[in-house]
């Protein structure tokens, strides 16, 4: 039995002994029957009436309960609906007094989640307005009366963050850039002139807007200020080489020129301003010395001239050079062709200095040639006979490869020019070829009037009946070891027996052993070579005619650096037909002897 069934015993217990104890009151008394059926039914409506108002008051609260569990389930739904959370679901087999107490505390604690959702949709739009207001860009669109929900307030913090990384990076920017700006209109003597600038330059930086448009402005202006630093190096530059060619050609003392040197650096506008101010001052003091000037810039011409291997029509086609009328407009001509050099030899730099390249490597091998043919190189005592070997070895090796480039670079040249590429008039590859069919022919020449030297000897030695003897052994200058001189002397020894034995050959067997000729270059694989004369055959008349034509060229040619060909003398045409013709006749008369 539960307690309230005993309580309700008990009060009906208490009731029945309340009763009797008034029953027992009244037989004591002496009250009447009647009398005590009244006043038993007044203690009935006594009790009556206290219960049923009782239960009034328990229906009443009963009522009352019920309206608040339906205002709370109703208040709970309105929560769910709006902070978007699935609608609390009620237990089974609880009483209606647990059950509006679960319903209000799930209330409460949707009315405090609400709360929460409020205050920080308040602070991220507080915080997204203050964003908005530095960069310019549209609110976050959400209602600030609407209750957002955590997916919503999820991504209202991304974009908050999102949103604070962009304003310091355009900070970030904004302060490099206007660092930038500041410093170039500070090289460039400019102060900001319109608002935009003023706000940028004067303002603090706290307090500009960083608006993508703003930002794409200060990356204009930056360019707009670079373009114009640009221009002013440009023309300082311009008006520093103007100034160095006028100080060259006026002759400046160095003096001047120091106390001008701090303009000659930086491009600043004050700078610009001093270095036109000089160039102004300079035209008018070279107008005055008009001569001097033009003479300084023949003298520039002609080295230009030699760097770019102009030939003597080329030079003399510019006619006002060897004018002696001084004038402005002699000088503008001047001028006008100093500049077209310039930008000629620059357009074909890499050409000319190939060229140059080899005419020194050319030069060089002739001059180890010219060496390889001196008796007097075995007397020196520094190794100079094996690293001059090794040198002219070396340049056999790399005259050919920088042909090979050289043809290369011209071939490209002529297909981009669509015109030959020419070096003192004529086409560099075929001046080439000439050089190294002039150098074979020289070759052949030496030999052969050795050959005829010691044929001569040899005829005389039989005819008066001298003997050839070995060239004796013959000491070093200087204090040399004995091992050395006598190494030396044996190989000095050597020498002369294969020299004296290979001109007896030549005598009676009538056959010239060659030696060795340098390599010819890849360009000169097609010329016909001109072989020494045998010993029973005259040389072929064509192949003398040749021989004196190359001779002439060889004799008339100049260095790379100069003008064309010119014919050699009619002196030195002669003398190799005088000399082959003396050899054949003494072949001819060795024949008739044996």
């Amino acid at each position: 039995m539960r307690k309230s069934e005993v309580l309700a015993a008990e009060s009906v217990s208490c009731l029945n002994k309340a009763l009797c104890h008034l029953k027992d009151i009244w037989e004591e008394i002496g009250i009447p029957e009647d009398q005590r059926l009244q006043r038993t039914n007044v203690v009935k409506s006594h009790i009556k009436n206290l219960l049923d108002m009782m239960i009034q008051e328990e229906e009443s609260l009963k009522k009352r309960l019920i309206l608040s569990l339906q205002t709370c389930k109703t208040e709970m739904e309105k929560l769910c609906l709006e902070l978007q959370l699935p609608v609390f679901e009620e237990e089974a087999g609880i009483s209606m007094l647990q059950q509006e107490k679960n319903i209000r505390t799930q209330v409460e604690a949707l009315i405090k989640e609400k709360a929460r959702r409020m205050q920080q949709l308040k602070a991220l739009l507080e915080q997204d307005q203050d964003l908005c207001d530095v960069l310019c860009s549209v609110p976050y669109g959400i209602a600030p009366d609407s209750v957002p929900s955590l997916e919503t307030l999820d991504n209202f913090h991304q974009h908050i963050a999102n949103q604070n990384e962009e304003r310091v990076k355009r900070h970030a920017k904004f302060t490099e850039l206007k660092k930038q700006i500041i410093l170039y209109m500070e090289e460039l003597d400019r102060v900001p002139e319109t608002s935009f600038e003023k706000d940028v330059v004067c303002e603090d930086e706290d307090s500009f807007c960083l608006s993508r448009d703003n930002i794409t402005s200060l990356k204009l202006l930056l360019c707009q200020l670079e373009e114009h630093k640009a221009e002013n190096e440009a023309m300082c530059e311009s008006h520093r080489e103007k100034i160095q060619q006028l100080w060259d050609r006026l002759q400046v003392p160095q003096e001047e020129r120091e106390a001008f040197s701090q303009h000659m650096v930086t491009s600043k506008k004050r700078n610009l301003d001093a270095l036109q101010t000089e160039v102004q001052r300079l035209e008018e003091l070279k107008l005055q010395n008009i001569r001097n000037v033009i003479d300084a810039i023949r003298s520039e011409i002609a080295v230009f001239w030699e760097k770019c291997f102009l030939s003597t029509d080329q030079r003399q086609a510019f006619t006002p050079y060897f004018s002696e009328d001084f004038t402005e407009d002699l000088l503008s001509l001047h001028d006008a062709e100093i500049q077209r050099l310039k930008q000629h030899y620059e357009d074909h730099k890499e050409l000319f200095e190939g060229v140059q390249q080899w005419e020194q490597s050319w030069r060089l091998f002739l001059e180890l040639e010219k060496k390889a043919t001196d008796p007097s190189r075995f007397t020196n005592r520094g190794g100079n006979l094996l690293k001059e070997e090794k040198q002219r070895s070396d340049l056999l090796k790399s005259l050919p490869k920088i042909e090979k480039r050289l043809k290369a670079q011209i071939d490209t040249w002529e297909q981009e020019q669509g015109r030959d590429f020419q070096v003192n008039g004529q086409k560099f590859l075929q001046y080439v070829e000439e050089q190294w069919e002039l150098h074979r022919i020289e070759k052949e020449k030496e030999k052969l009037e050795r050959h005829i030297k010691k044929s001569k000897q040899t005829e005389e030695d039989m005819l008066y009946g001298t003997a050839v003897r070995t060239p004796t052994k013959r000491r070093f200058l200087g204090t040399a070891t004995p091992n050395k001189s006598r190494k030396m002397g044996n190989a000095t020894s050597s020498i002369s027996s294969g020299t004296s034995n290979s001109t007896m050959r030549s005598v009676y067997g009538g056959t010239v052993c060659r030696s060795p000729a340098p390599r010819p270059p890849l360009s000169a694989n097609k010329t016909l070579a001109v072989r020494t004369p045998g010993g029973c055959k005259p040389p072929h008349p064509r192949l003398l005619g040749c021989n004196k034509e190359n001779e002439a060229q060889l004799k008339g040619s100049s260095p790379l650096r100069g003008a064309l060909l010119t014919p050699a003398s009619p002196q030195r045409n002669f003398s190799i037909a005088s000399v082959a013709s003396t050899y054949s006749e003494f072949v001819v008369s060795l024949r008739c002897m044996s």
